[in-house]
């Protein structure tokens, strides 16, 4: 008898377990690639990524204030407003209670309860980030559906342009300003009368976040404090207060025209009030490189004809000089304001979402594309990044 025939009726030949093996292997691969989609499943999450809140610290929000430096942000990091509001509700949240541990002592006196609010901190930010990881109680996609409506306005036609979406993100970072500002508002304001004098400012500045700032010059000074004063009273209010803390996205002309002074002062070296074609050449060109045009090419930094036709728009009188209210047109380049970030988000997101390339978004190009909206709160388990332009 050969040795196959001697072989046991109910043992297998190698050739059939073989065989068993990658039919069993190819079924378990066919399971797995049908089960995966790198596009959101209907619960609106991708299972690679798990949301993750980016509250800021109160030493970055102070460094903030005054967006924008002479000529550009200096590396001054951004933080843009979540485009969602109910994230930026949980973040403001989070960042309330960090800023309170942060300036302890000067709201409450020492005390050894400092350390506590710490552990509150971050009980509180595990809480909320199991919050918006639940799909039965924060739903990305049911998110965007309720969005869309409130975002499409001007008008209702089933669309968001770029108009609308510049609208909805400008709104979500000055609601994001007016909170920090009525916050730092309770350090200053110490007798709870709803106003703050120049004094009383003083005293605690250098205390609470130093002199720094991100506008390249000196901002809190008395003359600072006072353009920022609308009523001349001598002390400012919650909104007067919101300005000089703001004073980018100001729209007090006091405060502009001292923007407008004081940018002019850095570049007018020969010390007569206004600038010559060279001192603005030197000193100004360069940094509002495509102010007046976003596609300006590169080849613009340096060319002396591109500067000449720029400095006759700016000299609006004809007279051979940039005076500072005829700085005031590229204010914005120079102290970079909300506006401009929301603008630039929205371009950004359009770009990215608007699929069939007609400029505006449909609620399905929204959904479908989630991560051009809510891209700063995605962390995937092999990034250790965000992007701040998502928000």
């Amino acid at each position: 008898m050969t040795p196959a025939a001697a072989a046991s009726p109910g043992r297998k030949s190698p050739v059939a377990v073989l065989l068993l093996c990658v039919a069993t292997i190819s079924l378990l691969m066919f399971i797995l690639l049908a089960s995966y989609s790198p596009r959101l499943q209907p619960h609106g999450r991708s299972p690679h990524r798990r949301l993750k809140l980016h509250p800021k610290n109160s030493a970055a929000v102070a460094s903030s204030y005054g967006t924008g430096e002479s000529g550009g942000n200096g590396g001054q990091h951004h933080h843009a407003a979540p485009f969602d509001p109910a994230i930026a509700e949980l973040e403001r949240r989070l960042e309330d209670k960090e800023w309170e541990r942060e300036h302890y002592r000067l709201l409450h006196g020492d005390g050894e309860e400092k350390d506590d609010h710490m552990k509150e901190w971050e009980e509180f930010l595990k809480e909320e980030e199991d919050f918006i990881n639940d799909d039965d109680r924060f739903n990305v996609s049911d998110r965007i559906r309720a969005l869309f409506p409130k975002i499409d306005l001007d008008p209702q036609d089933g669309f968001v342009s770029l108009d609308e979406l510049i609208r909805w993100n400008l709104e979500q970072a000055r609601g994001d300003q007016l909170h920090r500002s009525a916050r730092e508002m309770e350090l200053y304001d110490k007798n709870g009368d709803g106003i703050v004098s120049f004094g009383d400012f003083q005293t605690l500045r250098k205390e609470s976040h130093g002199e720094g700032n991100s506008l390249g010059f000196p901002w809190w000074k008395e003359e600072h404090f006072n353009a920022s004063d609308a009523n001349g009273d001598g002390f400012l209010n919650k909104a007067e207060f919101h300005d000089f803390l703001n004073p980018s996205d100001s729209d007090n002309p006091k405060v502009i025209n001292l923007l407008c002074r004081q940018e002019l002062r850095q570049r007018d070296k020969d010390g007569d009030g206004k600038l010559t074609f060279e001192e603005y050449f030197h000193g100004l060109h360069d940094h509002i490189h495509g102010y007046d045009d976003e596609n300006a090419e590169i080849s613009h930094i340096g060319n002396m004809t591109i500067a000449k036709e720029r400095f006759s728009k700016l000299d609006k009188d004809n007279d051979g000089f940039i005076s500072e209210r005829e700085l005031e047109p590229i204010l914005d380049k120079l102290h970079l304001s909300e506006r401009y970030y929301a603008r630039q988000q929205a371009t950004h997101a359009i770009s990215e979402a608007d699929k069939d390339h007609d400029g505006r978004l449909t609620l399905e190009e929204m959904i479908e594309n989630p991560y051009e909206f809510y891209g700063s709160v995605y962390f995937s388990d092999d990034e250790d990044y965000f992007h701040e332009e998502f928000r």
